[in-house]
Order: structure tokens, then C-alpha cells, then sequence
């Protein structure tokens, strides 16, 4: 009998540190992506107070949040909203909500008025989203870690700080990935 318990602790404690060393591994990519960003920290600070804000001050109004399916992101104060609202009212009510907010230059509001998507179609969107990314990521003209890829209903928005060159060849890679019925590009153009 006490072996039983050991070996119970000794696969939890292996599992509790597989657990760690994936939380170690993801930290780390995402510290590499920050620093290879071309937003300033600063701004890439912004952008997730933005979103932070934004999904706060949707959520006080519950005949939006209550009855709509928002995904919100933000790339140097450009803000991306997609999802499914019951009404052209709300959709636009939507918008009106988050344009205030601090250090928002652009809102773009690709909320669609219907039903919100199935979580069959939210999932074969993370997949999409997975490949888009990992296409862009193995690319040698693109730096993956430049764009932000979100996916809703098998449309892909790109967004990020990239040159015209480097715009075209990410959406070219997104257009060619099974299952991407449409690439939306809300770019930033730079020079370098």
C-alpha cells in the first residue's frame, strides 16, 4: 500500500513539473516575441490595457454582453472587433462603447449581426489560426512574430507593423492554408 502512494505522489509531481516547464517554455516565447516586436513596449503595454478596457467596459453593458460573442485584439492602438452581435444596433453600439478608450487610433469593427458561431466553428478557428501561424512563423520573408493572426467564421484578420512587402507575402501565406475562406488585412505600413 505505501508504494501505491508514492508512486501516486511521484506521477503527480512529474506531471506538476511537466506542467511547470511548459509554463517556463511559453514564457519564454513570449518574452522572444516581445523583444522581437517592432512596437515599442510601451505601446505594446497599451495594447493589452486596450483590450483589457475594452472587454470591461462591453462587459458593463450586458444587453451587449449578454447576448454577443466579442473577441477583441489590439496592434499599436488599432483595434480589431470580430464576433456575432443580434443586431445592426448593437453592432454599432459595440463600436461606440471601446472608441474612447485611451491610445485607440483605430476601431475596426468586423462584428457580423447574427448568431454566435458554434464552438465546433470556434475550434476549427483556433486550428486555422494555429496554421496560419505556424505557415508564417516557418516563412523566411515574413518574421511570424510581426503579425497577429485571429480567425473568426474561417476569415483570418492579419494585423501588425509590417512593410507593404512583408503585408502581401503574410496574406498570400494566410489565402493559401486549408480551410481560410477569406484574409483581412489591418495593417500598419512601415518603413523598415
Amino acid at each position: 500500500m505505501p508504494h501505491r502512494r508514492l508512486l501516486g505522489v511521484v506521477l503527480a509531481g512529474t506531471l506538476a513539473l511537466q506542467g511547470c516547464a511548459a509554463v517556463i517554455i511559453a514564457g519564454a516565447a513570449g518574452t522572444a516575441a516581445a523583444i522581437d516586436d517592432r512596437r515599442t513596449l510601451g505601446s505594446q503595454i497599451d495594447d493589452n490595457a486596450i483590450e483589457i478596457k475594452a472587454v470591461g467596459r462591453l462587459r458593463e453593458r450586458k444587453d451587449i454582453w449578454d447576448h454577443s460573442r466579442i473577441s477583441i485584439s489590439s496592434v499599436n492602438g488599432t483595434l480589431l472587433l470580430v464576433g456575432q452581435a443580434p443586431t445592426a444596433h448593437l453592432r454599432n453600439e459595440i463600436s461606440r462603447v471601446v472608441e474612447g478608450i485611451p491610445s485607440v487610433k483605430t476601431v475596426h469593427n468586423e462584428v457580423k449581426v447574427g448568431t454566435p458561431i458554434s464552438l465546433t466553428t470556434q475550434s476549427n478557428d483556433a486550428w486555422i489560426t494555429t496554421k496560419v501561424k505556424a505557415d508564417l512563423i516557418g516563412d523566411k520573408e515574413v518574421n511570424g512574430n510581426q503579425v497577429k493572426v485571429v480567425t473568426e467564421n474561417s476569415e483570418v484578420y492579419l494585423l501588425g507593423l509590417l512593410t507593404k512587402q512583408e503585408a502581401s507575402k503574410a496574406t498570400e501565406i494566410a489565402r493559401n492554408v486549408t480551410g481560410v475562406k477569406q484574409v483581412v488585412r489591418v495593417f500598419e505600413y512601415t518603413s523598415k
